[in-house]
C-alpha cells in the first residue's frame, strides 16, 4: 500500500515539473504581442539585442555569413593562428616608431605610461632574424652560429649556401615598389628596433582626444573615396545632421565595388582596433598591478546601435568583411610558403620546423573554408580604366599607412603600422595571384617575394582580426549576463 502511494506521489510529483517546463518554454518561445512590444518600447532592447540582433546573415559583397565565420574562427582557425603568433619568427617585428609625421606638425608623444613601448635588446632577438632576409628561405642559409657571425651577414659571405646567394641576388634584382600598399620602414634605419609583440601587447591605454581624432579623420575624409560634402559618420560623437548616416550609405551603396570595398576595409580595421581596446581594458590600477579585461560598457558605447545612432551593426559587419578579405589572401599565398625553399628561419632547428608545420596546417584550415571574398570582380572593367583605378586604389592605401606614423602614442602607433601593413600585404597577396601560380620550388624570390617584415606583418594582422571574432563572442556572452 505504501509503495503504490510513493509511486502515485511521484508520478504527480514529476507531472507537475515537467507542466512547469512546458510552460516556461511556451512563455520564452511565443511570439511577444503588440501590447508587450509597447511596454519594452522602441529604445528598451536588452544590451545583448541591441548590439547584435543584426549582426546576423550574409555579408553585403560577399557570399558568405556572420554565423560559418564564428564557427570557422572561434573553433578552428583562432586556436592555431594565436599558437603560431608565440612562435619567435612571428613575435618579434623591426619597427620605427621615430619617423615623423609627413602630414603635420607632430604633436608629441603620448606622456601616459601605457603608451610605451618597450624595445627589444638585440642580444635577445634569435641571431637567424638578425641576419636579415639572405638567409630565410633555405637551410643552406642555415650556418648562422652565433651573433657576431649573424652580424657579419651584412653583405653576402661565404657562410652561405650557393642556393641562398642565388635567392638573394634575385631578390636584390627584383623592385616590387609597384606592388607594395604601403610604405616599409628601412629597418637599416638607426631608428629601427626589434619589438616583443608579447611583451607589448595592443590594449587601451587611454589615448584618445584631437590628436587621436585627426588620425582617423584624416583616414576618412582624405583617403577614402568621397567628395568632402558627402557625411561619414565617424562615432558616436560626431552629429548625424539629422539622417543617421543614412545618406551616407545610400551614397556609398551607388559607388563602384573597389570604392565600396576600400571603405570597408578601412571600416573594418577600425572596427576591430576599437574591440581590442575594449577587451583589453584598464580596470583597476594600484599597488604596482594593473588589471586589464574586457569592459562591456565601452564596447557598448562604441557598438551599440543606440549610442552609435545605427552605425554600430554596420561597424561590426565591416570587421567580417575584412576577416573574408585577408582570409581569401592567406588562401592565395599558400603555394608560396608550401615550397621547401622557404624556411622561416631563426636558428632554432626545430622550432623552425615546427613553425612552418604549423603555419602549413593554418593553410590547411583556410583552404577548408569555402566562403572567400572574391576580390576576381574587382578592377575587372577596361583594361585601362582599371589600371588607373587599381594604382588610385594602391596609392589611397599607402598614403593611410604613412598616417600611420602621425599617432601620438607609441603602442597606439606599433600596432596600427603592423595591422595596416598586413592589410596592405594581404592586398598586394591578391592583386599578383599569376605571379604567385608561376612560382617555382628552386627559386624563392621569382617574380613574387615577401620580405620577413611583411610576412610578419600579414600573419599577426590577421591574427588580430581572427581575435576580434573571438571577442564578440565573449562580449555577446557579458552582455546577454547583465541584462540591461
Amino acid at each position: 500500500m505504501w509503495r503504490a502511494t510513493l509511486e502515485a506521489l511521484g508520478v504527480l510529483l514529476l507531472a507537475f515539473l515537467l507542466g512547469n517546463v512546458a510552460l516556461a518554454w511556451y512563455q520564452l518561445s511565443k511570439p511577444r504581442t503588440e501590447t508587450e512590444t509597447e511596454t519594452r518600447g522602441a529604445g528598451e532592447e536588452p544590451q545583448e539585442q541591441s548590439c547584435f540582433c543584426h549582426l546576423t546573415g550574409v555579408l553585403d559583397d560577399c557570399f558568405c555569413d556572420v554565423e560559418s565565420i564564428d564557427v570557422f574562427n572561434n573553433f578552428k582557425l583562432y586556436p592555431r593562428i594565436k599558437k603560431l603568433t608565440e612562435r619567435d619568427y612571428f613575435r618579434y617585428y623591426k619597427v620605427n616608431l621615430k619617423r615623423a609625421c609627413p602630414f603635420w606638425p607632430d604633436d608629441g608623444h603620448c606622456a601616459i605610461k601605457d603608451c610605451h613601448v618597450e624595445s627589444c635588446p638585440e642580444s635577445q632577438v634569435p641571431a637567424g632574424i638578425k641576419s636579415g632576409n639572405y638567409n630565410k628561405y633555405s637551410q643552406g642559409g642555415a650556418d648562422v652560429s652565433d651573433c657576431q657571425q649573424a652580424q657579419e651577414l651584412g653583405a653576402i659571405n661565404s657562410t652561405l649556401s650557393n642556393q641562398s646567394k642565388e635567392a638573394f641576388a634575385d631578390w636584390a634584382r627584383h623592385d616590387d615598389a609597384q606592388d607594395r600598399f604601403c610604405e616599409l620602414d628601412d629597418e637599416s634605419s638607426p631608428d629601427a628596433e626589434y619589438v616583443d609583440l608579447l611583451l607589448n601587447p595592443e590594449r587601451y591605454t587611454g589615448y584618445k582626444g584631437p590628436s587621436a581624432w585627426r588620425v582617423w579623420n584624416s583616414i576618412y575624409e582624405e583617403n577614402c573615396f568621397k567628395p568632402r560634402s558627402v557625411y561619414r559618420p565617424l562615432n558616436p560623437l560626431v552629429p548625424s545632421g539629422g539622417d543617421d548616416g543614412e545618406g551616407f550609405y545610400k551614397w556609398l551603396e551607388g559607388l563602384c565595388l573597389e570604392k565600396r570595398v576600400f571603405y570597408r576595409l578601412i571600416s573594418g580595421l577600425h572596427s576591430s582596433i576599437n574591440i581590442h581596446l575594449c577587451a583589453e581594458y584598464l580596470l583597476d590600477e594600484g599597488w604596482g598591478r594593473s588589471l586589464w579585461g574586457p569592459n562591456a560598457e565601452e564596447f557598448r558605447w562604441r557598438f551599440d546601435r543606440a549610442e552609435t545612432k545605427g552605425e554600430g551593426t554596420r561597424r561590426l559587419k565591416n570587421l567580417y568583411f575584412l576577416y573574408l578579405m585577408e582570409l581569401r589572401a592567406l588562401s592565395k599565398v599558400a603555394p608560396y610558403f608550401e615550397r621547401a625553399a622557404v624556411d622561416l628561419y631563426t636558428g632554432g632547428g626545430r622550432e623552425d620546423a615546427d613553425t612552418k608545420e604549423l603555419l602549413l596546417q593554418v593553410f590547411g584550415e583556410i583552404k577548408m573554408f569555402p566562403m572567400h571574398f572574391d576580390e576576381k570582380s574587382m578592377f575587372a572593367g577596361r583594361e585601362k580604366e582599371a589600371k588607373s583605378l587599381k594604382e588610385e586604389f594602391r596609392l589611397h592605401f599607402k598614403n593611410i599607412s604613412r598616417i600611420m606614423d602621425c599617432v601620438g602614442c607609441s603602442k597606439c602607433r606599433l600596432w596600427g603600422k603592423l595591422q595596416t601593413q598586413g592589410l596592405g600585404t594581404a592586398l598586394k597577396i591578391l592583386f599578383s595571384e599569376r605571379r604567385i601560380k608561376n612560382l617555382t620550388e628552386r627559386s624563392a624570390s621569382k617574380g613574387f617575394q615577401l620580405t620577413r617584415q611583411e610576412v610578419v606583418a600579414l600573419i599577426n594582422g590577421f591574427a588580430r582580426l581572427s581575435s576580434s571574432i573571438y571577442e564578440l563572442h565573449n562580449f555577446r556572452l557579458l552582455l546577454k549576463e547583465s541584462g540591461r
